[in-house]
């Protein structure tokens, strides 16, 4: 069977959320904020690949979601990086905004890729915030949506 025109919904990873933590031991009266970083969302990555012919594969299964940044930790502990999904689709493919219908890529050539989902940004920690006025800050950022 052949099939020449599909249409997939992907949906980009959300950054991780900033810590809120603070150093606890026992020989260090003032530690200080230590919260760490959340980490980034995962793309969706459109790939050329001779391998394939046809967008099968594509009509079976459409829905394409990236994992989410993990958020961050104490002692300064950045979250870990969602992973990037790669969907490989055959090289000649037409890649269109089905809203708008506008073309976003020409996939041409064997390996080249596009991002057409971009993750969000992991938030910050609470050891970002600290200052010399303000040296225990309670704040920390949400990560943003893909």
């Amino acid at each position: 069977m052949f099939i020449d025109q599909v249409k997939i919904c992907v949906k980009a990873g959300k950054g991780g959320n900033g810590a809120c933590s603070f150093r606890r031991e026992k020989y260090v009266p003032f530690g200080g904020p230590d919260g760490g970083d959340g980490g980034k969302g995962g793309d969706v990555i459109l790939v050329a690949s001779q391998r394939l012919h046809t967008l099968l594969d594509l009509k079976y299964q459409r829905h394409y979601e990236a994992p989410s940044g993990r958020p961050g930790e104490g002692a300064n502990r950045h979250g870990k990086n969602g992973e990037d999904v790669r969907v490989f689709v055959p090289v000649g493919t037409v890649v269109r905004d089905a809203d708008s219908g506008a073309l976003v890529a020409d996939l041409v050539h064997e390996g080249q890729a596009v991002t057409v989902a971009h993750g969000g940004r992991g938030g910050r920690g609470n050891a970002r915030f600290a200052t010399s006025t303000n040296r225990a800050p309670r704040q920390w950022e949400a990560g943003s949506p893909g």
